[in-house]
């Protein structure tokens, strides 16, 4: 395999995967509605996603200007983590952006209540 498509997929991964460790975090956080823990973590995991996906453009940008690049298994593989993980990180930018709904609608609820 072509050393370069090697070093290439497997910082994919590995960005994808500390991605996929922020956004783990941030779940966490919001778990126990820390939603400004959560924000943080997700702002970090938004940070090493996109480094991800600008080593895939590169690549991706070289072989279209006409660098050849041989099939790589691996590569491929890093493609799919990204993708995956950027699905995940989508979902948990809702799931910040519900709680914080909610949690307004309960603290506007429970200061009613005090009243």
């Amino acid at each position: 395999m072509n050393e370069k498509i090697e070093q290439t997929s497997m910082s994919i991964i590995l960005y994808a995967g500390d991605a996929r460790l922020c956004c783990k975090k941030a779940l966490d956080a919001l778990a126990v509605m820390d939603i400004e823990e959560a924000k943080k973590e997700m702002a970090e995991a938004q940070k090493k996603i996109t480094e991800a996906h600008k080593v895939q453009t590169d690549a991706i940008q070289k072989e279209a200007s006409g660098e050849k690049t041989e099939y790589s298994l691996l590569f491929a593989h890093a493609q799919d983590t990204l993708m995956t993980i950027y699905s995940e990180i989508n979902i948990a930018k809702q799931l910040i952006k519900i709680f914080t709904n909610l949690d307004k609608r309960v603290s506007l609820l429970e200061k009613d209540r005090r009243k």
